[in-house]
């Protein structure tokens, strides 16, 4: 009937696909309901601020995050070398290797063939790589082929120094502020031809052992242990609990190298910067600084000499035969 049909469309016209516009029958009434305070930012998952918390958040939290001195190790992150003069050179020193890469249909040549020889003798894993994937390894630098990955270096705790088991009388090296990986190895070669029992360096702003630290040691590094200090000044004063005396290297000095009377007793030798010496809190920690005479031609010596004279001198007044 025309009646009926305009009624049924007049019907259709007031109604939406959200129901009725006017009144819900007491259903809607909990859509009307507070819902409380906005969110912070960091509490909404689709605001950015949220996900820079969250990042934080796990980087906080993180398993291998160095937050406290009290772990026994420490690592620094894995290494690449990348030459072939310098793959080689690491291996014939003994830097401790993970895996060689070597490109796709090398060109062979000595250094290829000794680099594998070496490689197999020692174990250490050998991977066929395409030159795209080795470019990417070595961020872009000039591999020529070859590219070698050294596996984070294990650092020892100052704690381990302190050892009354170790042989002979105790000499330890710290350094601060030494940012030259080339002259922490020749330290670390140095304590180790004059009796040392070990080095510490600071966790930051220091030199760490890379492979050109190792290369350097001449595989040095591999006889005496490195330890990692959080807070060096604070390391210094535990050494001295234990009854080492402390003596720091200055131009400067109270006493000249060859007056030290202090050789024969357990020894910390601290070692400066070339260019800001030793910190103030570090000065101020050590029993004695001493200085090594020398010409006034010549302003200071390098870090890595000033050691070796020392260590030399502290070995001569124990008697350098009986250093262990």
């Amino acid at each position: 009937m025309p009646g009926n049909s305009s009624r049924r469309g007049a019907i259709r016209k007031g109604a939406s696909k959200k129901g009725a516009t006017t009144g819900s029958g007491g259903q809607r009434r909990r859509g009307l309901e507070g819902k409380g305070p906005t969110p912070r930012a960091e509490e909404r998952p689709n605001h950015k601020a949220y996900k820079s918390a969250q990042r934080s958040g796990a980087a906080k939290n993180a398993p291998n995050a160095r937050r406290s001195s009290g772990a026994r190790r420490d690592r620094t992150s894995s290494e690449i070398i990348a030459g072939r003069n310098s793959v080689l050179e690491a291996l014939r020193v003994g830097v401790p290797a993970a895996t060689l890469y070597v490109a796709s249909r090398i060109d062979s040549d000595d250094r290829v063939r000794e680099t594998l020889k070496i490689a197999q003798e020692q174990g250490v894993a050998m991977l066929e790589t395409p030159r795209g994937e080795l470019d990417r390894l070595t961020d872009g630098a000039v591999h020529q082929g070859l590219a070698l990955q050294v596996p984070p270096y294990e650092y020892a705790h100052p704690s381990d120094l302190i050892d009354p088991e170790l042989p002979g009388t105790p000499l330890v090296v710290a350094l601060d502020g030494i940012t030259d990986p080339r002259n922490l190895g020749a330290i670390v070669r140095s304590t180790a031809a004059f009796g040392g029992h070990g080095v510490v360096i600071p966790q930051r702003r220091s030199a760490g052992m890379t492979a050109s630290a190792w290369k350097t040691s001449a595989g040095a590094a591999a006889r005496i242990p490195v330890a990692q200090a959080s807070n060096l000044t604070a390391t210094l004063k535990e050494f001295k609990k234990a009854g080492f005396f402390v003596i720091g290297l200055d131009m400067d000095g109270d006493v000249d190298l060859p007056g030290l009377e202090l050789a024969d007793r357990p020894l910390v030798v601290v070692v400066g910067s070339e260019g800001k010496g030793l910190s103030r809190l570090v000065s101020e920690t050590c029993d004695q600084i001493v200085s090594v005479p020398m010409s006034s031609a010549v302003e200071s010596l390098n870090a890595g000499i000033a050691t070796s004279v020392t260590l030399y001198q502290v070995a001569v007044n124990r008697g350098l035969g009986s250093t262990r």
